[in-house]
């Protein structure tokens, strides 16, 4: 409050706003501090959220079968804005196989239903394997994992939900650097 006798000024303020942004968190005037929704941010906020999400989480957690749900989480939230961004929507109902091929496809990136070309760049090659992995990973958290909400104990390991998170977080880093680029940024 700027009436305080310890209140630091609006510049460290804003700032403060400004970091918390960065990182996925609103902080407001007041000083209430509160995780931002994805699902209330558009845009650039939104990708700027994703992007705080996907350094969140490759940097791990604790519980494995979570984090597993979560790199699906990430990486289908990524593909859905990419499709909004450059379609003004999304099917809703699509499987997270169809929203992530659409989703590559949308900006570019090879899936494994593209052809090899002759001459082709090896950033095509690891793309296909992305899509690949996407989906391994998927299968992995669906099965072995909590996917559609199973109620009994997990069988995934912590190392294997560590990696899944990495690489799923990876994927969306991707996919939103080829969507940047795309749009000219």
């Amino acid at each position: 409050r700027p009436s305080s006798s310890n209140y630091v000024g609006s510049e460290p303020i804003t700032n403060a706003i400004a970091a918390f942004r960065i990182e996925g968190f609103t902080l407001t005037e007041d000083g209430e501090l509160r995780p931002q929704l994805l699902e209330n941010l558009s845009g650039t906020a939104l990708t700027d959220a994703l992007q705080a999400y996907v350094r969140r989480a490759k940097q791990g957690a604790q519980d494995a079968a979570l984090l597993a749900g979560t790199s699906k989480d990430l990486l289908e939230a990524t593909a859905a804005h990419i499709l909004v961004e450059r379609n003004g929507s999304y099917p809703q109902r699509a499987n997270f196989e169809a929203l992530l091929g659409m989703a590559f496809v949308a900006v570019d990136l090879a899936t494994p239903q593209h052809p090899v070309q002759p001459g082709e760049s090896p950033q095509r090659k690891a793309e296909r394997a992305m899509f690949s992995l996407a989906i391994g990973i998927n299968a992995m958290r669906n099965k072995l994992g909590t996917g559609h909400g199973r109620p009994w104990l997990p069988e995934i390991t912590d190392i294997e939900a560590k990696s899944a998170i990495q690489f799923m977080g990876t994927i969306a880093e991707w996919l939103l650097h080829a969507h940047a680029r795309r749009n000219g940024a």
